[in-house]
């Protein structure tokens, strides 16, 4: 009731005697939230890596798309330290190198679990297992790549690719005098055995580097086969069935989005060497983002 409202626990009322406050049990205890930015670090937890799955597979679920942009960057900065010899690294000295705050850092890998030991920071080999283990690299993704032109046949050549997890292992082309010319190691297969290669082959992600006119023939084609992800460098927007993953590089939106930053520091006074703001500038690592054909990093969508 209204009179009751204010009565503190253990206060008497003309009804009914005082009470005795009892401790409140631990079960009773609000929790506390903690402050993934801003808490202190601790010991870093074990991740799960034989058996229970689940417990990956729901913070991978968890993760924004934003993160995972930079997730990918943290491996490769982390990478590179592992081949240096390279055993830990602080949060300070991986947020500058990955072109982030310190703060933004340690909030991307609490998600794996991570929180490092305080006054040591990070070790190497564990972050990059647990993010390798979060973005799916801990087995091969195989990949075809359609339209052997220019850009086709330096992806086909692109040696980065076998050694990150993502070996080539179908090529196809329309043209006649391609079909069984080896690129890469490959020969080139014509784009009606698309469906077949790719599911004989196990292909879970296919490049589309073809003309704007052929993109969504191809990516019907890819579909059929069984690809799961699909990298679209076609200046086109694919429709795609629910469960298809699709990227899209735009390279020529990226070249306008400069021309847009030139004009600006133009308009500034010429002076190209002072940034536009506050914010630091990510020099071309991505902005994250992503979604079925619809997200950003690199116009990746």
């Amino acid at each position: 009731m209204v009179g009751q409202r204010g009565r503190r626990d253990g206060e008497a009322t003309p009804a009914e005697p005082a009470r005795p406050r009892r401790p409140m049990s631990p079960k009773r205890r609000p929790a506390r939230i903690p402050d993934a930015d801003n808490a202190p670090t601790a010991e870093m937890p074990a991740v799960d890596t034989n058996g229970n799955g689940d417990v990956v597979e729901a913070r991978a679920k968890s993760i924004p798309e934003a993160a995972v942009a930079r997730l990918a960057v943290y491996l490769r900065i982390l990478s590179g330290l592992a081949e240096q010899g390279a055993t830990t690294v602080s949060s300070e000295e991986l947020s500058q190198a990955a072109g982030v705050n310190s703060a933004k850092l340690r909030k991307d890998l609490s998600y794996l679990g991570s929180y490092g030991t305080r006054g040591v920071g990070y070790e190497v080999s564990v972050l990059v297992s647990q993010i390798e283990r979060i973005l799916g690299l801990t087995r091969k993704h195989k990949v075809a790549v359609v339209g052997i032109g220019n850009l086709g046949h330096a992806l086909a050549n692109y040696s980065g690719f076998p050694g990150r997890g993502f070996p080539v292992e179908a090529l196809f082309d329309l043209d006649a005098d391609l079909i069984g010319v080896p690129v890469g190691g490959l020969p080139v297969s014509h784009m009606d055995d698309i469906p077949r290669v790719c599911a004989e082959r196990g292909i879970s992600i296919g490049v589309i580097a073809t003309p704007p006119t052929a993109a969504q023939s191809v990516c019907d084609r890819l579909v059929a086969g069984g690809v799961q992800c699909i990298l679209n460098f076609a200046p086109v927007v694919l429709q795609v069935p629910p469960h298809i993953e699709v990227r899209k590089v735009d390279l020529a939106v990226e070249l306008q989005i400069l021309s847009f930053h030139v004009a600006r520091r133009a308009d500034h006074g010429g002076n190209a060497g002072e940034p536009d703001g506050p914010e630091p500038r990510n020099n071309g690592r991505g902005r994250g983002g992503a979604g079925r054909d619809g997200g950003r990093g690199m116009v990746v969508r």
